[in-house]
This record gives structure tokens, sequence and C-alpha cells, in this order.
């Protein structure tokens, strides 16, 4: 059976969004490392990468019905995208490396208070509890900012998938290939994200978990780095 254009533009579509989101180690290694570093539980890991996908992908969809409604070539709207990647990367390392640092400080806080506890000092309850673990604040702050670094970052791929068959089937069909391309997307972020969260629990990382909010933060550091590279 000989698949339609409309037909083969959605078949590319959900491959170009499995692709994507597989080989773009910013779309999953985030979730996986903050997820296991904060203790939270596969369904919250979830709910954000879900959340955080979506962000990524309307950002991207707006964009590209707004070049459709002026009539903005292809080439300009990539060029927007192009800058939007870059700056998604910078923000991205940026974001990485404060929270490694905080970690670190915060890690050596602990260590001295430790010390201070066994040689026999006095602290209050609230500075014992305040050195236990990050609050929800912390984590919620945490979330939110992952989130509006994906809603900053393009999703190039899905721009040409628009404006195309916009010109040649109209809106109907734009929406149709970017909805496949998106649930495509996210789909495929969300099994990677929990084949990655149960991969942590592998004995052979318990030994890291001491370490685990300052490797989660050069780990979102280096999805920004690989990022770049991508958006020269």
């Amino acid at each position: 059976m000989i698949e339609s254009p409309l037909q083969l533009l959605l078949s590319s579509a959900v491959g170009i969004g499995v692709l994507h989101s597989v080989i773009g180690v910013d779309h999953w290694l985030p979730f996986i490392v903050l997820g296991r570093a904060r203790e939270w539980s596969l369904r919250q890991v979830l709910a954000l990468t879900a959340a955080c996908g979506f962000g990524h992908i309307l950002t991207s969809f707006a964009l590209g019905f707004v070049g459709i409604g002026v009539g903005a070539a292809v080439a300009d709207i990539q060029g927007i995208e192009q800058s939007r990647g870059e700056l998604a990367a910078w923000l991205m390392i940026a974001f990485g490396l404060t929270y490694a640092a905080w970690s670190f400080a915060r890690g050596r806080r602990k260590q001295a208070h430790a010390h201070s506890h066994s040689s026999g000092l006095v602290h209050s309850d609230e500075e014992c509890e305040g050195d236990a673990q990050p609050s929800k604040a912390e984590g919620a702050l945490t979330a939110g900012g992952l989130f509006v670094l994906f809603a900053l970052g393009p999703s190039e791929p899905l721009v040409p998938l628009l404006m195309v068959p916009a010109l040649d089937f109209g809106l109907s069909a734009a929406v149709a290939v970017g909805l496949a391309y998106g649930l495509a997307t996210v789909a495929t972020m969300l099994v990677t994200v929990t084949i990655g969260f149960y991969g942590l629990q592998l004995p052979s990382f318990h030994k890291l978990e001491k370490h685990a909010h300052t490797a989660a933060g050069l780990a979102i550091a280096f999805s920004g780095v690989l990022l770049h590279f991508l958006h020269p």
C-alpha cells in the first residue's frame, strides 16, 4: 500500500521526534540525575519530564505558527531557533554549574557540622534539620528552573515540519504533523527517563550517592555543553 504525502510526513515527524529525543542528551539526562539526587519518585520525575517536554514543544510550535501567519521563510524562523538554542545551552551550563557549586558547598557545611558534633559542640535542632536534607522549596525551585530552561530551548526540527505541510496541505495538516512530532518526542523522553531512572538504582552507582547533587549539577552542565556543540 502506497502512503500519501501527508502520511509520509506524519511518519517522518514521529521518527524525527523519537530520534531527536534519544540523541539529545539534554532531553533525558537532567531528569534522571536530578530525580535520583533529590530522591523523587518515578511519578514525580515523569511529571516534570512531561511538563518540560510539552513546554519545550509548545514554544517552537507557537513560533512556527507565527512564522506561518506572517509568511516568514523557514530559514528566518530557524535562525531564531538557533539563537534560542545557543541561549538555552549557556543557561543550562550556568544552571548546572551553579547547582553543582551549591551542592558541593552544602556538602562541605554538612561535613563541618558533623565534625563539630564529634567535637562535642552544641547546635540547635533547627540547624541539624537544616543540614539533614534539601527542603521541598529548594526542590520546587530546581524543578521550576529546569522547566524554564526547556521552555526557552528550541526544538528546531519542528519548524520545517510545521511550515512545509502548511504550505502544501493547509493548517490542519501542519497541526497534525506538529502533534505527531510533539507526542513522539514527549513519549520518547518518558521512556528514556524511566529506563535511566531505574538504571541509576544499580549497585554500582550507590557509592556515588553522597555526591549525587554535585554530580547531577555537573551532568546538567555537560548536557548544556553538548547542546552548545549542536548549535554552532
